[in-house]
Formats: structure tokens, C-alpha cells, sequence
């Protein structure tokens, strides 16, 4: 199998002022592609070399793994975006948050702060539990809900990466933007 970049589902500057041209250029463009471009060329002649992306991030370990991990976490997480996006989750997702974090203030502010203070580079990410219920969990590096049976419904990238052209060593300013382009149809489709 061979792995491709995906195409985005909007334009490289229809995400600012929140995310500019210039970081997709970069995080998308270049990290993005470097990924998919180094787990072809680790796979070849491995066990993985037919495996699909779920696949190899659930079992695989070291490069394959985290090239794998995250060319999915960033497919995940481009996928998650919109310029018609912000507002708050409708239906089954939102009842799910009112349900689990009291209400999507409180859920917002303890998705925000546990995107702002994952130390070093990494992911924050909403979880579905086998139960059905709700969880947010920090995941360093390419750290991937899916290697621990958890269903994973939103992240937010905070490889400094994602955001330093942008804001500088500003995180929780980015936070405060990623709010502004989440697509909640697409989220809330993976509820």
C-alpha cells in the first residue's frame, strides 16, 4: 500500500486568521508530507507494507509507528477544520459533553487547558470510552487513543509546529483560534 497525502477540503488560506497560509504551508506542505513520504519508505518489505494506517498504529513500534501515528493524528486533525467552522456541537455530541463536563464551557475550558499545558510536543485529544462516556486525554509525541481501544472524536495538534509561525511560544493563544475552525459535522459524525 501506498501512502498519500490527502487532499484538504479547503483552501491553504480559508482557515485564517486563525491558522494562516504560511503554517499550512508548513505543517500540511512539508511536516505532513514528510511523514506520509517516511512511512513508505519504512514499510517497504515489513510486515506493514499492506497495512492500513489504523493498523500500523495500533501495532507497530518506533519509526513506523511514529511516522504512521502521525501522518493519522494529522489527517485526523486537518480533517477536523473548516472555515464555516467554530460555534459548539449539535445532537448526540453535544448532549454526550453536557452529560460528561456538566456543559461545552466547561468542556472548552478543560480541552484548552489540557492543550495548553501538554508538556513539550504532543496532542490533545476527546475520547470515547467503550462505556460511551467522554474523556480527555494528553498523548506526547504521536501518541495515538487508538492503542489504548479508545474511539477518538477531536484533537488538537501542539507540536509547535501546528502554531509557531502563527503565535510564537503563544499555545493558548492558538487553542483559543483552533476553537474558531473546528468542523462539528465532522466531529460530531465520529460521535
Amino acid at each position: 500500500m501506498t501512502f498519500k497525502l490527502p487532499e484538504l477540503p479547503y483552501t491553504l488560506d480559508a482557515l485564517e486568521p486563525n491558522i494562516s497560509k504560511k503554517t499550512l504551508e508548513f505543517h500540511y506542505g512539508k511536516h505532513h508530507q514528510t511523514y506520509v513520504t517516511n512511512l513508505n519508505n519504512l514499510v517497504a518489505g515489513t510486515e506493514f507494507e499492506t497495512a492500513d494506517l489504523e493498523t500500523i498504529v495500533k501495532k507497530a513500534e518506533g519509526g513506523i509507528f511514529n511516522n504512521g501515528a502521525q501522518v493519522w493524528n494529522h489527517t485526523f486533525y486537518f480533517m477536523s477544520l473548516s472555515p464555516n467552522g467554530g460555534g459548539a456541537p449539535t445532537g448526540a455530541l453535544a448532549d454526550a459533553i453536557n452529560k460528561e463536563f456538566s456543559s461545552f464551557e466547561k468542556f472548552k475550558e478543560s480541552f484548552s487547558q489540557a492543550a495548553a499545558t501538554l508538556f513539550g510536543s504532543g496532542w490533545a485529544w476527546l475520547v470515547k470510552k467503550a462505556d460511551g462516556s467522554l474523556e480527555i486525554i494528553k498523548e506526547s509525541n504521536a501518541g495515538n487513543p487508538l492503542r489504548k481501544g479508545l474511539t477518538p472524536i477531536l484533537t488538537c495538534d501542539v507540536w509547535e509546529h501546528a502554531y509557531y509561525l502563527d503565535y510564537q511560544n503563544k499555545r493558548p493563544d492558538y487553542v483559543k483560534g483552533f476553537w474558531e475552525v473546528i468542523d462539528w459535522k465532522v466531529v460530531g459524525a465520529r460521535f
